[in-house]
């Protein structure tokens, strides 16, 4: 039997935009229970919340699951990523599909390298942990030497990484473009490793 926490997600996911009272009368438990549950779901950042307009008088309040939220679900998501980039392996040269990877990364980068170009390494190193958060990397990064240690504790293309190991070129794209140095890949969790992690050198090439 689903916990009370379980049908209201279940209730968010098939009536995005729900009330407090809506909910309470699809899961059967008055609004104040509901109320509680709602606010540790949004603590843990499943829940969203926002006033919307409804007709005359007040605005109400409407929950919807956040992306944090909608992964709690199971999707087919993965398979169909997989199958895509088969498809285009399958369809075309190998030189073209790396180029493609490459392209998009470099894209992504742009407005964010943008943003660092008077940043010293240092910063631009915390700069671009921040921005890899936001695309679900867990970035750490260590001075040692005359170089920079950079280690991705966990990587949100694993799994598609495994069977199409040409996605790694984003992460490592995003990187050399965010710091504006090269980043060498030196272990990689796909070959056995703790975890990825890539060097740079330690000051920043000179204009």
């Amino acid at each position: 039997m689903k916990s009370t926490r379980d049908r209201i997600l279940q209730t968010l996911l098939r009536r995005p935009r729900t009330t407090i009272n809506e909910l309470a009368e699809a899961v059967g438990i008055n609004p104040i229970s509901v109320r509680h549950h709602l606010t540790n779901l949004q603590m843990e950042g499943l829940v969203g919340a926002e006033e919307e307009r409804h007709g005359v008088g007040r605005p109400r309040l409407v929950y919807f699951l956040t992306e944090d939220g909608l992964e709690q679900f199971p999707t087919r998501y993965l398979r169909l990523t997989s199958r895509l980039l088969q498809q285009m392996k399958d369809n075309l040269p190998k030189p073209m599909v790396t180029a493609l990877f490459t392209q998009m990364a470099t894209s992504m980068a742009q407005e964010y390298s943008e943003q660092m170009k008077n940043m010293t390494m240092e910063e631009r190193l915390d700069a671009a942990s921040e921005l890899l958060a936001q695309e679900g990397f867990v970035v750490e990064w260590e001075k040692s030497g005359q170089e920079y240690h950079i280690h991705e504790i966990t990587c949100p293309y694993l799994q598609v990484g495994q069977d199409h190991p040409e996605v790694c070129t984003v992460d490592q794209t995003l990187l050399s473009n965010m710091l504006a140095v090269p980043a060498e890949k030196v272990r990689c969790i796909l070959h056995g490793d703790a975890h990825c992690t890539y060097v740079i050198p330690a000051n920043l090439p000179k204009n």
